[in-house]
């Protein structure tokens, strides 16, 4: 494999790369104990390289009592001896570079396990190390405040001693108090401990949290809504602004360039394009594309909303469709909607009983609609291969905090973190040693969605997914740049087109519910997201890509 060029590792790589998010239990387990680890990531980068990623943006291995998917942590210095050693971390980080793929690190920095050193002695009683923390006496026998848990219930736990702590999801993960100078010098050095180690950049949990409205008074209403509603005095305060300046200013002293992603889950678009001015973070990602029902005018008022938003910060905008929060797209879209944190809502989830034949043809048609937009694509693992989200876990084996905390009603997150299928005909399916229990079971369905088995199938998913990313990267239109909307050929379709200095890229995307007629100039498709057995017409929910050169092309698509 190439070594990447210390030219290509410094230029503004970040806002066209492709990123694949890999839920690091979930993707490969290299010692047999059903848990993925940093080894096994490491020994199947081959693949990712293969597949024509740019990044590989890895989910919390750090020590963890894993009330919470990792996203509780006790120490965030090492590495959880379930998922491997720094030594490990430092192995993977080099063949990452080896193959030109860089690497991306979550920092959890709103909150904390309940087993932080720090937390401990605010348990003991120890008085500056409660100030690190949201620690507050009650109303009488009542909480101070309503708040509530992204997770359900309170979020206020009282202490024997009569003392309430906030955490705004689990009750083992107690917020922050980032008023505290200690608390801020504390995550500036462990940005500095992974960015010295090599890390390409960093995914910032809850990007939205860690400072409270002053006083923490009431919120609006006792709602969870991360993405819908009036402001909620927990979340997008204008306090941490302040904090990402500090962290670019961090981040800016070193070469090759590093980059900071927000997860801020907020109410709009403008809210989301004051983390990424230019003196804050580089990306953020664009949950209200992920959010957008399947429809071709809410597609192109949320495509053109996050152009423009983004593009008057001097920020990429980013597109993507799933992740580990969120029932996976390829169920989502068949019941024909848009996604939400949080995962399955229970058995009832209009995802679960939506026809999977037709929720993975627009995902196909979906990957080829992102791909051609202008901006950084971020990839969850696993949709490369198509998977549907898993709704029938046994409760058993569900760990996800929201199933329990809502006593079942809610499936919540597991659904869409059941490792990855690799080969053969059973589970594990290649995902650990023969004979190996996955953390989670996998569907005995899944040995015709394995690597293996797509690799082998120029039809498949997969091999549609390498195409398409082999063609990003080859054709000088695609990527960072301007989008032209083109005439459209019925009312549910999409067409705009991306141009270079020798041809234009134009994307068709029928999100229709019948074939649509293309013009008659068209040539033969470079792309197609599947079968159009009509060379004359676009069948429903497919998307194309032709590329036209030398002015060619129907009236109204002509290279000017």
């Amino acid at each position: 494999m190439p070594t990447a060029s210390e030219t290509d590792l410094a230029r503004d790589w970040a806002r066209d790369a492709v990123i694949y998010e890999v839920y690091v239990r979930s993707f490969a387990d290299h010692d047999g104990d059903g848990v993925g680890d940093l080894p096994g990531l490491t020994a199947r980068l081959d693949y990712l390289a293969a597949l024509g990623v740019d990044a590989v943006w890895l989910t919390p291995f750090y020590p963890s009592p894993w009330a919470d998917g990792g996203y509780d942590v006790a120490d965030y210095r090492a590495v959880d001896p379930q998922l491997g050693t720094l030594d490990d971390f430092d192995a993977l980080v080099a063949a990452a570079h080896e193959r030109g793929l860089r690497v991306i690190i979550d920092i959890v920095p709103n909150h904390t396990s309940a087993q932080h050193p720090w937390f401990q002695a605010a348990l003991a009683g120890d008085r500056e190390m409660r100030d690190r923390y949201v620690f507050r006496s009650g109303r009488g026998e009542e909480p101070p405040n309503n708040w509530q848990s992204i997770f359900r219930g309170p979020a206020w736990t009282r202490l024997p001693d009569g003392e309430w702590y906030l955490h705004l999801f689990a009750s083992q993960q107690p917020d922050l108090n980032w008023e505290h100078p200690a608390v801020r010098a504390e995550f500036e050095s462990i940005l500095r401990f992974w960015l010295d180690r090599g890390v390409d950049g960093i995914r910032i949990d809850v990007a939205h949290g860690m400072i409270k409205a002053a006083g923490l008074p009431d919120a609006v209403d006792a709602g969870t809504e991360l993405l819908e509603g009036d402001a909620q005095p927990y979340f997008d305060q204008d306090g941490v602004h302040e904090i990402y300046r500090a962290w670019r200013s961090i981040l800016d002293t070193y070469a090759p360039r590093r980059i900071a992603v927000a997860e801020a889950w907020v109410p709009n678009q403008a809210r989301t394009a004051r983390y990424v001015r230019p003196d804050e973070l580089h990306q953020a990602f664009n949950f209200e594309f992920l959010s957008t029902p399947w429809s071709a005018a809410d597609y192109r008022r949320v495509i053109d909303g996050s152009l423009a938003t983004m593009a008057a910060v001097g920020a990429p905008t980013t597109w993507v469709l799933s992740n580990h929060d969120v029932v996976r797209h390829a169920s989502r879209l068949a019941a024909g909607i848009g996604g939400a944190a949080g995962g399955a809502t229970g058995a009832g989830d209009p995802a679960a009983t939506a026809d999977p034949a037709v929720g993975l043809r627009r995902a196909r048609a979906a990957i080829l609609v992102m791909l051609a937009l202008p901006g950084s694509v971020y990839l969850y693992q696993g949709e490369e291969l198509g998977l549907p989200e898993v709704f029938d876990l046994p409760a058993g084996a569900r760990q996800d905090p929201i199933f329990a905390r809502t006593n079942g009603a809610e499936l919540g997150r597991d659904g869409c973190r059941v490792p990855l299928p690799w080969s053969g005909d059973a589970a594990p399916y290649g995902f650990g040693p023969a004979g190996s229990r996955p953390w989670l079971p996998q569907p005995a369905t899944w040995a015709r969605l394995s690597v293996e088995a797509q690799a082998r199938d120029a039809g498949s998913t997969l091999s549609l997914y390498r195409a398409a990313l082999a063609e990003r990267r080859r054709l000088a239109g695609l990527g960072d740049g301007v989008l032209r909307w083109l005439p459209s050929p019925a009312p549910d379709t999409l067409v705009f087109a991306r141009d270079a200095a020798e041809s234009t890229v134009v994307c068709v995307a029928n999100l229709g519910a019948t074939a649509v007629p293309l013009p008659a100039e068209l040539p033969a498709p470079l792309l197609t997201s599947g079968p159009c057995p009509n060379s004359g017409e676009l069948p429903a929910d497919t998307t194309a890509w032709f590329v036209l050169t030398g002015g060619a092309g129907p009236d109204g698509w002509t290279i000017t």
